[in-house]
């Protein structure tokens, strides 16, 4: 299991045992969001850069497609990973996606999810419930999926099949993509309240340490 952290998903599982839980026993976790870089920094272990799930499920589909490997497209509304599909296969020719399905995190359809997934055989499952559900979606169903690969990677299937527009380039660079997405969905603004908070607790984690050493 791959999970794509950002500010927003460490704030959560402050108060989110079940996600914490997740995001500790992931495979790998990779950094989604500058804030990360910028904390990694100011706390003296940095990471080498950001890995915005919006860049890695393109890039998975070009290698994938020079490699052979199956890629299934999981979530986001109805039709959307069709969209998605098609446009990836478009542009990385020869990609195999041997799979869309939208269906919901819901404990009611995993069983119906998992066995269209089995029978599909993807190396790699990209679920887009938006977190922390996709992430706890992939966490209870791994043992059963046989995939050797699953990434929950939030609206990354509707920047891709164009219901919604990512940030400008500037903008990304800048650590902005934020900015952007709230002016675009005003009501995210009570989920962007995790980024100050995110803030002033690396601002006073790093305190406690230097007094602690002191």
């Amino acid at each position: 299991q791959v999970v794509t952290v950002n500010p927003e998903f460490i704030m959560r599982a402050q108060d989110d045992a079940a996600f914490r839980q997740v995001l500790a026993e992931a495979d790998m976790a990779i950094p989604d969001g500058q804030g990360l870089l910028w904390a990694a920094r100011y706390l003296g272990r940095p990471l080498r850069q950001r890995v915005a799930g919006s860049d890695l499920a393109p890039a998975l589909a070009g290698l994938a497609a020079q490699r052979g490997h199956r890629l299934f497209l999981l979530g986001a509304a109805p039709g959307v990973a069709e969209r998605a599909a098609a446009r990836l296969e478009q542009r990385y020719p020869g990609v195999q996606i041997v799979g869309t399905y939208a269906g919901s995190p819901a404990a009611a359809e995993e069983d119906a999810i998992v066995a269209r997934i089995r029978d599909a055989r993807p190396d790699f499952l990209l679920v887009a419930y938006g977190a922390p559900a996709q992430d706890l979606w992939i966490h209870r169903n791994q043992p059963r999926l046989q995939v050797p690969v699953a990434i929950g990677v939030g609206g990354t299937l509707d920047f891709i099949a164009g219901v919604r527009k990512r940030a400008p380039v500037w903008m990304q660079r800048l650590g902005l993509e934020w900015l952007f997405r709230l002016i675009k969905e005003p009501r995210r603004w009570r989920r962007m309240l995790a980024l100050p908070r995110f803030a002033w607790r690396v601002l006073t984690s790093k305190r406690c340490e230097e007094r602690n050493a002191s």
